[in-house]
C-alpha cells in the first residue's frame, strides 16, 4: 500500500509543470493585468521584474508608464530620473516621458526644459511628432513661443510635418521629394526615413521601402515604427519565418504612448495577431478622446470579431456609426454581423476604415464619379491602384490605367510615364497608357521602351512625316473619343487614335479638308468596331454623331482607300494594328 501511495505521488509529481519565477514570468503577468486594466497588480508585477533584472531599463520604464497612467506623475518622474542618471543615460525617450508628466502636473516650464533636452539629445527619436504637438501645447499654456532656438532638428520639423500631411492626402511622390531633401540635410532623422519607406511602399516600391527600413533598424534596432513597418513588408513578401520571429519580438513590447499603441495594434491585426490587436485596441479606447474616433472603433470591432467577441464588435460599430453617420463602413459590417456570428461569413481581415474592395468596386460601377473622387482624395485607394499598376494581372492593369486617368494629376502622370519605360511591361498596355496620357493633356514627348527598344513618341502623337498638327485633326480625335467613351475600352480607343494618325501620314500632304469632324470621327469608330468584331450600323453611327449616312460613307471609304482596312480584315483574326509607313527614327513607333 505504501508502495502504491509512493507511486501515485510520483505520478502526480511528474505531471506538475515547474514554474520558473524570473523577470519574463512577472513581465507576462504584468501585461495580463494591464489588459484587464488592473494597474495596481500590473505595477506590482513590474516591480518584481525589476527585482530580477535591476539593470534592465525597459522594466523600469514600464513601471514609470504605469504610474503615469495612474496619475502618480511625480513617482513616475523619480523612476525616469533614476534611469537617466544611473541605469541607461542613452534612453533619451525618458526626457519625453518627463515632459509629458510635467505637462500633466501643469509644470509647464519644467515640461519645456525636459522636452528641449529630448529634442537636443535625440533629434530623430521615437516621439518626434508627439514632441512637436507638445511644443504647441506649451506655446499655448506659457503664453509665449517655446524656447526652441537651441533645437538642432527644428529646421526640418516643419518640412517633415508637411511631408506627413502629403502622405495622408495620398500625394506620395511630393512627400518623397520633401523627405529625401530632409535626409540630405539630416541623414539620421529616423522618422523621416520611416515615412520615406512608407511613401515608397504606398507607391508599390516594396524593395526600396524595405531597404530604407533596414537602414533605420541598423541605427536603432528598437525603433517601433520601423519594426512594425517591417512586419507588414514581410507579410507582403511571404517571408513567414522572418515574420513570426519579428511578431514574437513585437508581442513583448508594452507601448506607453497611445500613438505607439495604435501603431502596434494595427500592425498586429494586419499580420493576423487579432488577439493582441484586440487587447491593445481595448486599452486605447479607455483614453477619452480616442473613444470618439470612428476609425479606431472600426479597428477595435474588426479585432473583436476575429476573436469571436461579436457583442464587442457590434458595440464598436454602432458607436462608429453614431459618430460618423455619413460613412458606409459601420452600416455595411453591422448588416453582415449576423452572418459572422453564425459562421456563414468570415470577419474582415483588413484594418482599414474602408469597405471591402469588391463592394467598393460594385459601388463605383453604379457611380463612376465616386471612383474619380476616391483616386484623387483617398490615399488608400491611390496606393492600391499604384500597387495594382505594378503587380496586377493584365486585365486589372487595363482597368487601373484607365481609372488613373480620372485623377489626371502630376503623380498619376509620373506613374504612367514610369510604366512606359518599364521593359517588363506589355506593349499593348503601354499603348493604353499613351492614350490616357494624351487624353489628360500630356502633350510633350514620351519616352517608351517598346519590345526592348527605347523610343520617343512625338508630342500629340505627331510623326515627323507630318510637319505640323492641325487643330482640325485634333478636333476629329476629340469628337471620336467623346463618342466612344462609354462604348469602347481603352485598347479600342487607342486603335482609333493609331488609325487616324496612320491615315493622315499616308495621305499627307494631300490631306482632305476636315469640314465635318463628326463624320470623320464616326468613320473611325466604324472601322474600330469592324476591327474588334463589334456590331455596327451606318444608321446608328449617323444618328449618334449627327451626320448624314452619305457623309459617313464617304469618310469610311476614304480611310479604307488609304489604309486598305477591308483587305487586311480578310486575313487578320486578331486585333488589327495599322502599320504606318514610318520608321522609328521618324519618331512614331510601329506599335
Amino acid at each position: 500500500m505504501t508502495q502504491q501511495r509512493t507511486q501515485a505521488a510520483g505520478d502526480r509529481q511528474a505531471k506538475v509543470i515547474p514554474i520558473r519565477l524570473d523577470a519574463s514570468f512577472f513581465f507576462e503577468r504584468a501585461v495580463q493585468s494591464l489588459d484587464r486594466f488592473r494597474y495596481d497588480r500590473a505595477l506590482k508585477y513590474f516591480r518584481r521584474a525589476v527585482e530580477f533584472e535591476p539593470d534592465n531599463p525597459v522594466n523600469h520604464c514600464n513601471m514609470a508608464g504605469i504610474l503615469s497612467e495612474m496619475g502618480r506623475y511625480e513617482e513616475s518622474n523619480s523612476i525616469l530620473r533614476v534611469i537617466l542618471e544611473r541605469i541607461d543615460p542613452g534612453m533619451t525617450e525618458c526626457y519625453y516621458y518627463l515632459a509629458n508628466n510635467y505637462a500633466n502636473m501643469e509644470r509647464y516650464e519644467d515640461a519645456e526644459e525636459a522636452l528641449i533636452r529630448y529634442l537636443e539629445t535625440d533629434p530623430d527619436g521615437h516621439y518626434l511628432e508627439e514632441a512637436d504637438e507638445l511644443l504647441e501645447l506649451l506655446h499655448y499654456e506659457l503664453n509665449r513661443p517655446p524656447r526652441i532656438n537651441t533645437i538642432k532638428c527644428r529646421e526640418n520639423l516643419f518640412a517633415h510635418d508637411k511631408a506627413r500631411g502629403l502622405l495622408e492626402a495620398g500625394r506620395f511622390s511630393e512627400a518623397v521629394r520633401i523627405l529625401e531633401e530632409i535626409l540630405q540635410r539630416q541623414p539620421d532623422f529616423a522618422a523621416a526615413r520611416n515615412n520615406l519607406a512608407l511613401a515608397y511602399y504606398y507607391m508599390g516600391y516594396l524593395e526600396k521601402a524595405m531597404q530604407l527600413t533596414a537602414q533605420v533598424l541598423e541605427a536603432d534596432a528598437g525603433n517601433l515604427h520601423a519594426l512594425c513597418n517591417l512586419a507588414i513588408f514581410f507579410r507582403h513578401k511571404g517571408r513567414e519565418e522572418d515574420l513570426q520571429e519579428l511578431v514574437s519580438r513585437l508581442k513583448r513590447i508594452v507601448p506607453m504612448h497611445p500613438e505607439h499603441a495604435l501603431k502596434l495594434a494595427t500592425t498586429m491585426g494586419i499580420v493576423g495577431e487579432h488577439a493582441v490587436a484586440h487587447r491593445l485596441f481595448s486599452r486605447l479606447l479607455r483614453y477619452g478622446d480616442w473613444s470618439e474616433e470612428p476609425s479606431l472603433l472600426h479597428f477595435a470591432a474588426v479585432a473583436a470579431a476575429n476573436v469571436g467577441a461579436f457583442d464587442d464588435a457590434e458595440k464598436h460599430w454602432r458607436a462608429a456609426q453614431r459618430l460618423d453617420p455619413r460613412s458606409p463602413v459601420p452600416a455595411y459590417y453591422l448588416g453582415r454581423l449576423t452572418d459572422m456570428r453564425e459562421g456563414r461569413e468570415p470577419p474582415p481581415d483588413h484594418y482599414h476604415y474602408h469597405l471591402p474592395v469588391e463592394e467598393q468596386f460594385r459601388r463605383w460601377e453604379r457611380d463612376p464619379a465616386q471612383l474619380s473622387r476616391a483616386i484623387r482624395e483617398d490615399p488608400l485607394v491611390r496606393s492600391s491602384f499604384f500597387w495594382a499598376l505594378r503587380g496586377g494581372d493584365r486585365q486589372t492593369k487595363i482597368q487601373v490605367i484607365q481609372a488613373l486617368g480620372l485623377a489626371a494629376d502630376e503623380e498619376v502622370v509620373e506613374a504612367l510615364k514610369a510604366f512606359l519605360v518599364d521593359p517588363g511591361e506589355d506593349n499593348d498596355l503601354k499603348r493604353i497608357a499613351v492614350l490616357v496620357l494624351r487624353s489628360i493633356g500630356v502633350e510633350d514627348k514620351l519616352q517608351v521602351v517598346f519590345s526592348g527598344r527605347p523610343l520617343t513618341l512625338e508630342a500629340k502623337r505627331r510623326p515627323a512625316r507630318l510637319p505640323f498638327w492641325d487643330n482640325a485633326w485634333q478636333n476629329v480625335l476629340d469628337r471620336a473619343l467623346e463618342g466612344m467613351a462609354d462604348r469602347y475600352d481603352m485598347v479600342e480607343q487607342h486603335d482609333m487614335m493609331t488609325l487616324w494618325v496612320d491615315f493622315l501620314a499616308r495621305v499627307y500632304p494631300q490631306v482632305p479638308k476636315v469640314s465635318k469632324p463628326a463624320a470623320w470621327a464616326a468613320a473611325l469608330e466604324y472601322w474600330v468596331a469592324r476591327m474588334h468584331r463589334k456590331p455596327v450600323a451606318y444608321a446608328d453611327l449617323a444618328s449618334r454623331y449627327d451626320v448624314s449616312q452619305a457623309s459617313l460613307s464617304r469618310c469610311v471609304n476614304r480611310i479604307d482607300e488609304a489604309c486598305g482596312i477591308r483587305e487586311k480584315l480578310k486575313w487578320t483574326t486578331g486585333v488589327f494594328w495599322p502599320n504606318p509607313p514610318l520608321s522609328h527614327e521618324d519618331g512614331y513607333p510601329q506599335m
